[in-house]
C-alpha cells in the first residue's frame, strides 16, 4: 500500500506538464526521482495497523489517538482540510472522537476517501471472516469519516482486500457487501465496464478521485485492482493512467492487490526508491501476501 501511495504521489509534480506525464505513464517509465515519498494515506494506515497489532481489533479511542499522534509528529504528509481540523482536536480530546468526526462539514461528517485509502491492511488482517471485515472497517471509518458514503467506501476497500487475500476478488462481490448508496452504485457501474477498457476511459466513467469523495474514488480503484488481481505492478500502472487523486487510487489498488501478491515481483529499483517505513528498510519485508500467512 505504501508503495502504491508513493508511486502515485510521484506523478503530481507533472500536473503542470500533462502531456509529458501521459507519455511517461503510457511508456511505463517509472519516476526516477528518489525517494518516492509516501503521504497521509500510509501514515494513517500505519497508525491503524499499530492498533490492530496491539489489540487485535479496532478500538476507536485508541485509533483516534494513534491518528492524532501521527499527525502531530508530521502534519506535512498531505492531509486533507477536514483532517487538519479534526486530528488536533482528537489529540486533545480522544474520548470525543465520535462527536468531533460528526461535526465536520456542517454536521454531515466527511464523505471523503481518507478512511478508504488507509484500510486495505485491515481487510487483509481479518480476511478469514468477511463479516468481521465489514464490522471492523466500519469502526475504523467512523473515527474520522462519519458520513455514510465515507463509511461505505471504507467497507468496500476492506472487503476487496480480504477477497484479494483469499484469491477471490471480483467487483461484483465487493459491491454485494458494500452498504447501499453512491459508492455501491459506482461499484455496480464498474461491474459493467469490461477489463479491455482503457483505464483513462474507465476513470471517465467511474471517477478517479478528482472530487476527493469516496464514491468518486473507490469504484475505479477497485476496478483496477480486479483488472490486475495477480499483478501489482500492472495494477499500479493502470491506476495511474486514470490520473485524478493518483496517490490515493494507487494506494487503494496497491493495498488490495498486494494482499494477494506481496511485493516479490516488484522491481527492486521501485522498492529502493520508496521512502522507508518507520523501523524498516527501503526494500522492506512483506514479500508474501496475506493469503500466504
Amino acid at each position: 500500500m505504501a508503495l502504491g501511495d508513493a508511486f502515485g504521489e510521484r506523478w503530481f509534480p507533472l500536473f503542470r506538464e500533462p502531456h509529458r506525464r501521459a507519455r511517461e505513464i503510457r511508456a511505463r517509465q517509472a519516476p526516477e526521482e528518489s525517494p518516492w515519498r509516501w503521504t497521509d494515506d500510509t501514515a494513517m494506515a500505519l497508525a491503524l495497523l499499530r492498533v490492530l497489532d496491539e489489540h487485535g481489533e479496532i478500538r476507536p479511542r485508541e485509533l483516534a489517538l494513534a491518528f492524532a499522534l501521527g499527525y502531530d509528529a508530521d502534519p506535512g504528509r498531505g492531509y486533507g482540510h477536514g483532517m487538519h481540523q479534526l486530528l488536533p482536536r482528537l489529540l486533545e480530546l480522544p474520548d470525543r472522537w465520535r462527536e468531533s468526526a460528526r461535526e465536520l462539514f456542517g454536521g454531515q461528517g466527511s464523505l471523503g476517501n481518507g478512511a478508504a485509502m488507509r484500510v486495505a491492511p485491515l481487510g487483509a488482517f481479518f480476511h478469514g471472516s468477511l463479516t468481521r471485515v465489514v464490522a471492523e472497517a466500519t469502526r475504523s471509518a467512523e473515527v474520522t469519516h462519519a458520513h455514510p458514503e465515507g463509511i461505505a467506501g471504507t467497507v468496500a476497500v476492506a472487503v476487496a482486500a480480504a477477497l484479494s487475500a483469499r484469491g477471490a476478488l471480483t467487483v461484483a462481490d465487493v459491491a454485494a457487501l458494500t452498504p447501499d448508496g453512491a459508492v455501491q452504485d459506482g461499484l455496480a457501474r464498474a461491474t459493467e465496464v469490461p477489463f479491455a477498457t482503457e483505464p483513462a476511459r474507465a476513470s471517465d466513467l467511474l471517477g478517479s478521485g478528482r472530487r476527493i469523495r469516496a464514491d468518486d474514488t473507490v469504484p475505479f480503484a477497485v476496478w483496477c485492482a480486479a483488472r490486475h488481481s495477480c499483478d501489482l505492478v500492472a495494477a499500479l500502472w493502470s491506476t495511474a493512467e486514470g490520473y485524478g487523486d493518483v496517490d490515493t487510487t494507487c494506494a487503494i489498488a496497491g493495498g488490495i492487490v498486494a494482499a494477494r501478491t506481496g511485493v516479490a515481483a516488484v522491481p527492486r529499483a521501485w522498492l529502493e526508491r520508496r521512502e522507508p517505513l518507520p523501523g524498516a528498510g527501503a526494500a522492506s519485508s512483506g514479500e508474501n501476501g496475506a493469503g500466504g500467512r
